[in-house]
């Protein structure tokens, strides 16, 4: 089960990354960072891709309907968010963990070099494999 950095360098080997973070969303902090980061700042990008986490995981509108999808608690509402610019797609991909989950895994991906159905499967996988501590 590979760790954070194991994660992140999995995550620059798909085709088109540019950077990748791992980032706690509650505290906004980067937990891991490899590649570049949008406006040469990793810590900058972990803090405003964290608010946006926030604001998704925080959103009653985007709740899955019926309720959490497991009962446990644990699952998040959302899977992940995808933004497009005309030069980039942003990923974020939160963690389930079996403590709190206010993890996400963001990935910098070159819109005309990447795929993004298959940076989206992958983002799933490892965020399935990741082991924080």
């Amino acid at each position: 089960m590979p760790g954070i950095d194991e994660s992140l360098l999995e995550a620059m080997r798909l085709p088109g990354a540019r950077g990748a973070l791992v980032v706690d969303w509650i505290s906004g902090l980067a937990l891991g960072a490899v590649g570049e980061a949008p406006g040469e700042d990793a810590e900058a990008t972990a803090a405003e891709t964290a608010e946006l986490a926030r604001l998704a995981m925080e959103s009653g509108t985007l709740a899955p309907a019926g309720g959490d999808r497991t009962g446990t608690g644990k699952e998040p509402p959302v899977d992940d968010l995808i933004l497009t610019t005309a030069d980039a797609y942003h990923l974020l991909r939160f963690v389930v963990t079996t403590f709190d989950s206010t993890v996400f895994l963001y990935l910098w991906l070159d819109r005309a070099d990447g795929n993004l159905a298959l940076a989206r499967i992958r983002l799933a996988e490892m965020a399935d494999r990741l082991v924080l501590g």
